[in-house]
């Protein structure tokens, strides 16, 4: 959100999601950390004395989400023969049921407590900015907890949040796994199999990422079932490398869904 004009980004999410009739699920986010010094300069944005964009891109964030939930966003002007209300005029196109399908993508505790509040369903990715020296998947589990306490002491109920949306908060997290079939892949990924948690610092932080799983079917099932967070979780989303090409993604996808068979996440 650092580099967008939330209005802009609400119309152009509405019309991707009836084009694709009602499928678009959309994850927003402050931004990853960048190489580039005065990127959000060059696209026209600079912060204000004492802001941060932390701040800056929560509050696009809020006016994204309810000018996607069809909230009246401009006067209109009753002089100029268009305008036949006296309502708050919304963003066009709006389609309906979209903002229950926006997730805020959530690097630490503190951005978990901001999406509750604001009505967002929770995405968690394979990095944390945040490390306590527990495991990735530990740390990750406790953000799902965190997230449905704050969206419940929000006044969110119901399944309605205070900022009008419907449907129950939805939380995801994302995996790299690999099944290892063949030669090519144990060539790709056989390294992965020893693969763990790392830590570090970004943006001046302690930071933590999680392994990646790869293995055979069975190997790999047994590392999602022992997986704090994946089981916590409603969603998992799976990384593919997709520069390896359709057909190789083919047999990749094949691979996952083996392990999901395993655990039963077919049904």
């Amino acid at each position: 959100m650092r580099y967008e004009n939330p209005l802009y980004m609400a119309e152009a999410a509405a019309t991707t999601d009836l084009l694709s009739g009602g499928r678009l699920e959309l994850g927003v986010s402050r931004g990853s950390p960048e190489a580039a010094l005065d990127g959000q300069a060059q696209f026209g944005y600079a912060l204000d004395e004492g802001q941060t964009w932390a701040d800056v891109t929560r509050e696009r964030g809020r006016r994204f989400l309810s000018a996607v939930r069809g909230e009246g966003i401009a006067t209109p002007d009753l002089t100029s023969g268009w305008a036949h209300s006296s309502e708050p005029l919304r963003i066009e196109p709006h389609s309906p049921g979209l903002a229950d399908r926006i997730w805020w993508g959530s690097g630490s505790v503190g951005s978990v407590a901001g999406a509750a509040a604001d009505g967002y369903n929770m995405l968690s990715s394979t990095l944390l900015l945040q490390d306590d020296g527990r495991p990735f998947h530990v740390q990750q589990a406790d953000q799902i907890a965190r997230y449905r306490e704050a969206f419940a002491a929000a006044g969110h109920h119901d399944g309605v949040t205070s900022l009008g949306a419907t449907g129950a908060p939805r939380t995801a997290v994302t995996r790299s796994a690999f099944v290892i079939q063949d030669a090519q892949d144990e060539l790709y990924f056989g390294r992965e199999r020893s693969s763990r948690d790392s830590s570090g610092r970004l943006d001046g932080a302690a930071a933590r990422s999680g392994p990646t799983y790869a293995g055979s079917a069975e190997e790999v099932a047994e590392k999602l079932a022992a997986d704090s967070a994946v089981q916590a979780a409603d969603w998992v989303l799976f990384a593919n490398p997709n520069q390896l090409g359709a057909e190789y993604n083919a047999k990749l996808f094949a691979g996952w869904a083996q392990v999901w068979r395993l655990l039963g996440w077919d049904r």
